[in-house]
C-alpha cells in the first residue's frame, strides 16, 4: 500500500478504506483528468454546462433571427418542421458540423411572423433506423394533444420574461434541513391533476404552517405516463405541461422562497423512458445515442433506458440539465434519484456484504465520475445548493468532499430506516421490540456521512406497499377516526405513529423528510389513473379536509407533527449530531437520550406505567416538560402536563461520585421531552 502521506484525506481518516486506497485514488484521478479536460475546453465546468444556451432555439441579435441546433452525431439527414411551415417535413434541412451538431438559421424577416410563441414543431430525422418524427432533446416545452394524445415540442418565447421577486433568498439551510416531499399533480383534494398555481396558492401555505423549510418536488420534468410518478422522464429540459406553464412553476418556486422555503427537485438521471415517440431514445437512429447499444443500455428492472455516462455528448447533456434547473428556475438543489442503479452494472440487485462489492468490476466508474462532476457543478454554480443521494448500497465516499477523494453529495437518504419500521410493524409483536436494535438502526451511520432520516416516504405510500398509519390502523382509518370512537387498536396506532416519527427525527440523521399527507396518517395509498382502476384520480390526490375536520383524529397526528417540527427546528436538534444515550431500560422498554438541553424519554412498553421513574441526566437543575405525545391536544390521555417542573436529585454511583437524576411519570407508548431551564 502506498505511503500514508500520499493517501487521499478520506482514506487516511478511514482505516477500512486502506486496502482499497489504490482504487479510490484511481476514481479520484479519473475525475481530475476529466475536470482538467473540461477546464481546458471551456474554462470551467460552469461554463461547460451551457448546452441549454446553445442547443434548441437560440436568438441571434447580430443576424436577427433564430438558430436551432441538435446533437445527432450519427443521423443521415435532419429537417425541422411545424405549424410555422405548414408541417412540411422536408422543406427546412439542417446542416451537420464536424462535431455531430445539426443546425439551421431562420431569419426573423422570413419566419418572425410564423414562428411565434406557442408554435408547435418536431424534427424529421433519417438515421440507421429509418425516418422518424421526433421531439428534440433540448426542448423546453412539450405539450400533449388532447385528442390524438401525441406529444409535440412547443416554441416557448413569452413576450415578457418572468420577473423574480425573491432573488435575495439564501437557499437551502446548511443545517437542520426539514424536507416536505410533494407531488404537484396529486397535491389537490379534487380528483384531477393539480396545477402549479394550485400548489402555490393552497399547498405552500400548509407546508409553511407545518414548519418545514424545504419542499422536494417530484415529477417536474416532462414524462408521458402520469402513473410513472415522474420517473420515466422523456424531456429533461421541459417542466411537465400537465401542471401548467414554465412561468407558473417559476412563480411556485419564487413564492416558496418568499416564505423561506427552499425547493429541491427530484432529479432523474439514472434512466429515461424507452418510448421513442416522446423521448430521446435512439434520437439519431444509431442504436447507441444516449445509451450503450443493446442490453447494456437497458434497465431491465425498471423497463427503461440507461445513460452512457462515459460518452462526451451524454455527459454534456446531463450536466447542462443540472445547471439548467438551477439557473432558469432557481431550484435550490437536487435529490438524485436511483443513484444505486447508476453506480453499478448490476443496478444494486446484490447483497453489499463485503468491501469488494464497492470496488469490483460491478461498479460503473463512468457513472462515479459523472456524479462527482455533477456535484462539483452544483456547488461551483450555487454554493448554497444541496445534493442528496438516493443510494441503498452505502457506497463509501459518496458523501465525502470531492477534494478529499469523495463524490461530493451533501446527504444520503437513510433508506434502511423505513425498511426497518416496515419489518418491525409487519413481523414483530410490540412486546418483542428490541430497543437496542431500534437504537442501533437509527444511529448506525458514519459521522462524516450526513443522513436524511425518514420513517416513510412516497415509496411506502404507493399501491403495493403500506404507510405506517395503514399498518397500524388498517380498516380503522375508514371506520374509527371519529374522536368519539374508542378502541385499543386505535390507541396503539395513534401512539406509535407519533413515537416512531419523534424517535426517527431525533436519532436518525442530520436532516428529515416526510411525504405529504403522511404526517396526518392519510388513509389512501397512491394509485395513479390507469386501466386497472378505470383511469380514476380518486387515489391520486390528498384529502386535506380529513386533516382540517375538527371531529377526526387525523388532526391530532398533524398537530403533533407540527409541534415536533417546531421543537426540532427551535432547538436545532438535527445539527446536534448523534443523540447522547443516557439509559436503555430493556425491562421497561424505555430509552432515555439527550440533545443539547433536551431530555427524551420514550416508553415503548405496551402496559408498564411507572409513577416515579428514575433516569440519569447530564446536568443538575430544573427540567420542564415541553412536549408529550400523550397530550390531549394530540389525542392522548394527558398523563403528563406540559410546563410541569422536575428537579434533579443526586445519587451516589459505584465510583463514589454523586450523579444527578430525575423522576418522571413514565407511561406506556409515550414520548416526553424535558428541557433544562435552570
Amino acid at each position: 500500500m502506498e505511503n500514508a502521506k500520499t493517501l487521499l484525506p478520506m482514506v487516511e481518516r478511514d482505516e477500512w478504506l486502506h486496502p482499497v486506497a489504490e482504487q479510490v485514488a484511481d476514481r479520484h484521478n479519473r475525475y481530475m483528468r476529466r475536470m482538467e479536460a473540461i477546464e481546458q475546453q471551456s474554462g470551467s465546468i460552469v461554463d461547460y454546462a451551457n448546452g441549454y444556451r446553445y442547443f434548441g432555439w437560440q436568438w441571434d441579435d447580430t443576424l436577427d433571427g433564430w438558430w436551432f441546433r441538435e446533437w445527432l452525431p450519427e443521423a443521415y439527414d435532419v429537417f425541422i418542421f411545424g405549424d410555422f411551415n405548414s408541417w412540411q417535413r422536408t422543406q427546412l434541412r439542417l446542416h451537420k458540423s464536424a462535431d455531430g451538431v445539426w443546425s439551421i438559421f431562420l431569419p426573423a424577416a422570413m419566419y418572425g411572423h410564423l414562428l411565434t410563441h406557442g408554435s408547435l414543431y418536431k424534427l424529421h430525422i433519417h438515421g440507421k433506423n429509418g425516418w422518424h418524427d421526433r421531439i428534440p432533446a433540448y426542448a423546453t416545452r412539450v405539450v400533449q394533444d388532447e385528442e390524438s394524445k401525441n406529444y409535440t415540442a412547443q416554441f416557448w418565447n413569452p413576450t415578457e420574461a418572468y420577473e423574480w421577486q425573491h432573488n435575495d433568498f439564501e437557499g437551502a439551510p446548511a443545517k437542520d434541513l426539514l424536507i416536505y416531499e410533494a407531488h404537484v399533480g396529486m397535491a389537490q383534494e379534487e380528483a384531477k391533476v393539480g396545477t402549479y398555481n394550485e400548489f402555490t396558492e393552497l399547498i405552500l401555505p400548509r407546508i409553511k404552517k407545518a414548519g418545514y423549510n424545504a419542499v422536494q418536488l417530484m415529477a417536474i420534468a416532462e414524462h408521458p405516463y402520469y402513473g410513472s410518478f415522474g420517473y420515466h422522464v422523456s424531456n429533461f429540459f421541459a417542466p411537465s405541461s400537465r401542471f401548467g406553464t414554465p412561468e407558473e412553476l417559476k412563480r411556485l418556486i419564487d413564492t416558496a422562497h418568499g416564505m423561506g422555503i427552499a425547493v429541491i427537485m427530484d432529479l432523474v438521471h439514472a434512466h429515461y423512458v424507452k418510448n421513442q415517440n416522446e423521448g430521446i431514445l435512439d434520437l439519431d437512429g444509431s442504436g447507441h445515442h444516449y445509451s450503450k447499444e443493446g442490453e447494456a443500455g437497458y434497465q431491465q428492472y425498471w423497463d427503461s433506458m440507461i445513460f452512457d455516462y462515459g460518452k462526451g455528448g451524454v455527459e454534456h447533456f446531463l450536466l447542462s440539465n443540472v445547471k439548467y434547473w438551477l439557473d432558469e428556475f432557481h431550484i435550490d438543489g437536487y435529490r438524485f434519484d436511483g443513484v444505486t442503479s447508476m453506480l453499478y452494472y448490476h443496478r444494486g440487485y446484490i447483497d453489499f456484504d463485503a468491501r469488494e462489492r464497492f470496488f469490483d468490476e460491478g461498479v460503473d466508474l463512468d457513472a462515479v465520475t459523472y456524479l462527482t462532476l455533477a456535484n462539483r457543478l452544483v456547488h461551483d454554480f450555487r454554493a448554497e445548493a444541496v445534493t442528496i443521494a438516493e443510494d441503498v448500497s452505502g457506497m463509501p465516499a459518496l458523501c465525502s468532499p470531492i477534494d478529499d477523494g469523495g463524490v461530493g453529495f451533501d446527504y444520503r437518504l437513510g433508506m434502511a430506516m423505513p425498511d426497518f419500521w416496515i419489518r418491525m410493524l409487519k413481523d414483530t409483536p410490540d412486546e418483542e421490540w428490541n430497543i437496542w436494535e431500534m437504537w442501533d438502526v437509527m444511529t448506525s451511520r458514519l459521522p462524516s456521512v450526513k443522513t436524511v432520516a425518514y420513517a416513510e416516504s412516497h415509496d411506502q405510500a404507493m399501491v403495493g406497499d403500506k404507510t405506517i398509519a395503514f399498518r397500524l390502523l388498517d380498516s380503522l382509518m375508514y371506520e374509527g377516526m371519529d374522536r368519539a370512537f374508542e378502541s385499543p387498536v386505535m390507541d396503539r396506532g395513534m401512539a406509535l405513529h407519533k413515537m416512531i416519527r419523534l424517535f426517527t427525527i431525533t436519532t436518525g440523521g442530520d436532516a428529515y423528510l416526510n411525504f405529504m399527507g403522511n404526517e396526518f396518517g392519510h388513509p389512501e395509498w397512491i394509485d395513479f389513473p390507469r386501466e386497472g382502476n378505470g383511469y380514476s384520480h380518486a387515489y391520486a390526490r390528498r384529502q386535506w379536509s380529513l386533516r382540517d375536520n375538527g371531529f377526526l383524529r387525523y388532526a391530532y397526528l398533524a398537530d403533533f407533527d407540527e409541534a415536533m417540527i417546531e421543537l426540532v427546528s427551535k432547538h436545532r436538534i438535527l445539527s446536534d449530531g448523534y443523540p447522547y444515550n443516557l439509559q436503555m431500560d430493556e425491562q421497561n422498554k424505555t430509552m432515555v437520550y439527550s440533545h443539547r438541553d433536551l431530555i427524551f424519554v420514550l416508553n415503548w412498553h405496551t402496559e408498564a406505567a411507572i409513577p416515579d421513574y428514575e433516569l440519569p441526566v447530564r446536568e443538575a437543575g430544573k427540567y420542564e416538560v415541553v412536549l408529550s405525545s400523550d397530550e390531549e391536544r394530540f389525542g392522548g390521555l394527558g398523563r403528563q402536563t406540559v410546563g410541569e417542573e422536575h428537579f434533579t436529585f443526586n445519587v451516589e454511583g459505584e465510583d463514589g461520585q454523586m450523579y444527578p437524576r430525575l423522576k418522571v411519570y413514565n407511561t406506556p407508548r409515550t414520548a416526553i421531552v424535558l428541557k433544562k431551564i435552570d
